[in-house]
């Protein structure tokens, strides 16, 4: 099977093989950093078995040929919304006439857009409706319909009037009073009920917006929207329960109390200061940039009419200052993992991601290290996802040119297997 030709999608198992060999031209070695040519990645099941000097043939096993591709394990964006995809003003409507099993429905077209951009896991930091979300990440792992690897939050948590609010912008008579079924808390009791709730619910990690947001139909973008004796409270309960924790947080002081309390990874990160980057550091908690997601709305707030009044002027004023502050974090040493905020910027368009990242100063190595070890580490999968090497899922993927030199290779990416099975591929 040659990498030449027109695009043909696919979805098709090689289970009727004894093993499936990929010939591979150059093998990226994401946890040395190390490229070596000429192997045979040699697959049984879902799992890699081998890899093997030179271009190895074995009767009754299939063979798919990569020599002249560069191949590496599937990529990770550790922070999208796979049911919703930002498209005001209508956007900020549909959940009052989309029920759940039309954002599911939906979502299994985004799932597939992002499988066969070349990532095959993703984390999803809050949903708007959990339950959609829920049953998009099953039917994936029941092999129902196509899509990357699902590590879910559901409901995201806040604070009444937070960024995560689901009240917030409704007329007084619809806004009610949620509470912490519905991801709004207030004061430590609470914080024990609603990671308790995310844990009945099925959530795989937990999901904090411990500062204003950007896109939330209310006024600030970054001040501080939980105390610390809350954050403390939610974090020692996720642990009780073994949740990995991500924060949104634009904000210092925000960032600054998660980070204290404990939290596994913070996401924008939009006023970091070099001291809380320093703590990040100390304490390996991880920084996620979403660069893609500040350019993308900061072009929204350029237009007329295109965001809400509320909304445009935080846009204009956060979006710029994104990639800034993940030089200033790759410079001091903060861990860094990949990650977009997909569902703000379009699905499918994640690997736009690494050419910011790459501008801003971090090597094309590291960018790729960032979405594949460096992920699932955080992820706490580092023993089965992140890598091509014996044991690990076969999730891989391939591009004609060489992303090392360029980056922006990985924008199109030729060849996607998840689970050992073979997703896109292009056609002789």
């Amino acid at each position: 099977m040659k990498l030449a030709g027109p695009i043909l999608s696919v979805f098709i198992t090689c289970s009727a093989h004894a093993a499936t060999r990929l010939h591979v031209g150059q093998l990226i070695d994401v946890a040395s950093g190390e490229v070596s040519s000429d192997k045979t990645v040699v697959i049984v099941g879902n799992r890699i078995a081998a890899i093997e000097d030179g271009f190895v043939i074995r009767e009754g096993d299939e063979t798919i040929d990569l020599s002249n591709a560069t191949v590496m394990p599937g990529l990770i964006d550790t922070h999208v919304h796979l049911d919703h995809e930002l498209d005001p003003p209508m956007s900020y409507s549909e959940s009052y006439y989309m029920n759940s099993a039309d954002f599911a429905l939906r979502a299994t077209t985004y799932a597939r857009r992002t499988l066969e951009a070349g990532f095959t896991t993703v984390r999803d930091l809050g949903a708007r409706d959990k339950d959609a979300l829920f049953a998009l990440r099953d039917a994936i792992n029941k092999g129902i319909v196509p899509g990357p690897r699902i590590f879910a939050a559901g409901k995201s948590i806040a604070t009444t009037g937070g960024h995560a609010d689901p009240s917030n912008g409704l007329r007084e008579n619809l806004r009610g009073d949620p509470g912490p079924k519905e991801g709004v808390i207030n004061g430590p009791e609470e914080a024990y009920k609603a990671i308790r709730q995310r844990y009945k619910d099925g959530s795989d990690v937990i999901k904090l917006t411990v500062t204003g947001g950007v896109l939330s139909l209310a006024k600030s973008g970054d001040n501080p929207q939980f105390t610390s004796e809350e954050l403390d409270a939610v974090v020692a309960a996720a642990k009780d329960y073994n949740f990995v924790v991500a924060v949104h947080a634009h904000g210092a002081e925000g960032m600054r109390r998660a980070v204290e309390a404990g939290v596994d990874s913070g996401g924008h990160g939009t006023d970091m200061t070099p001291d809380i980057m320093a703590m990040m550091k100390a304490r390996g908690t991880a920084y996620v940039p979403t660069i893609l997601a500040g350019k993308w709305v900061a072009k929204l707030a350029e237009q007329d009419g295109k965001l809400p009044d509320v909304v445009r002027p935080k846009a204009a004023a956060v979006g710029p200052l994104i990639q800034g502050t993940f030089k200033q974090a790759w410079q001091a040493g903060v861990p860094i993992v990949f990650g977009t905020d997909s569902g703000v910027s379009p699905h499918g368009k994640n690997a736009l991601e690494f050419g910011y990242m790459v501008e801003a100063g971090m090597p094309p190595m590291e960018a790729i290290r960032a979405a594949t070890v460096n992920a699932a580490t955080l992820l706490r999968a580092s023993d089965e996802l992140g890598q091509i090497a014996p044991g690990f899922y076969a999730d891989i993927v391939a591009v004609i040119g060489d992303p090392l030199v360029d980056i922006t290779e990985l924008e199109h990416i030729d060849f996607v297997m998840k689970d050992g099975i073979v997703i896109k591929t292009h056609a002789e």
